[in-house]
């Protein structure tokens, strides 16, 4: 990756614990690596809760932005600074309303990839869009560049601020995608150090979705075990 832009911190927008379904990394591990990775912030997103990351907040408060990646009838949505877990299976502006309700700050997720049906597309964005803080422009788990290019595009045409992240399901992709942006302190200043920000990150390989398909499997199989 690039040398970071002096003054500039490298956050990671999307990143999942072994507290999401389909993940097996463990709540110290993604501390070690973000360290090691030279991040300094992470948003730890996982699926529907929030119990990873208020503990992950506990262990590192200076590294932990409370996220929740939420599915909603529609599609998901990729909010942060949560204290309260979203339900998921609502639309998405009650989802939207709930997430508000809290002080949170609202994006989404993969909006325009076409290969997940967790996308949300275009259809469902347009009636959500003036609802919107931010949107997810770089998703480092995306199979086709385009679909990144094509949501960097309409984000633009918006004027909404573009986030970045790994979407990491497993240790080795944290930091595969982040954001250099002004350092912030609090969820007031965030979308405004945003807006200075800039995109970094390369997509991972197609195999790293093969450890998503075995978290599950083996949560099945054995049970869910989370630390």
């Amino acid at each position: 990756m690039a040398q970071t832009e002096i003054g500039c911190i490298k956050a990671d927008l999307h990143v999942h614990t072994c507290h999401s379904p389909d993940s097996l990394t463990s709540l110290k591990r993604v501390i070690e690596t973000a360290h090691r990775r030279g991040l300094d912030k992470v948003a730890i997103t996982d699926h529907n809760r929030l119990e990873g990351a208020l503990r992950l907040r506990e262990m590192a408060p200076e590294l932990v932005i409370v996220g929740e990646e939420i599915r909603t009838t529609k599609g998901e949505l990729l909010c942060f600074f949560l204290e309260e877990e979203v339900p998921s299976g609502l639309s998405p502006e009650e989802t939207i309303a709930r997430v508000r309700d809290q002080g949170g700050i609202v994006g989404i997720s993969h909006p325009m990839d076409q290969v997940r049906r967790e996308a949300m597309g275009k259809g469902a964005l347009a009636r959500i869009r003036d609802q919107l803080d931010c949107v997810e422009v770089f998703n480092a788990r995306c199979l086709l560049a385009m679909d990144n290019r094509r949501v960097a595009v309409w984000a633009a045409e918006l004027g909404l601020p573009g986030t970045a992240g790994s979407d990491a399901h497993y240790a080795l992709e944290i930091g595969r995608a982040h954001v250099e942006m002004p350092p912030f302190t609090n969820r007031e200043d965030f979308l405004e150090k945003l807006v200075q920000g800039h995109i970094q990150g390369r997509l991972s390989p197609l195999w790293v979705h093969l450890f998503s398909t075995w978290a599950k499997v083996h949560k099945r199989l054995r049970g869910e075990q989370c630390g």
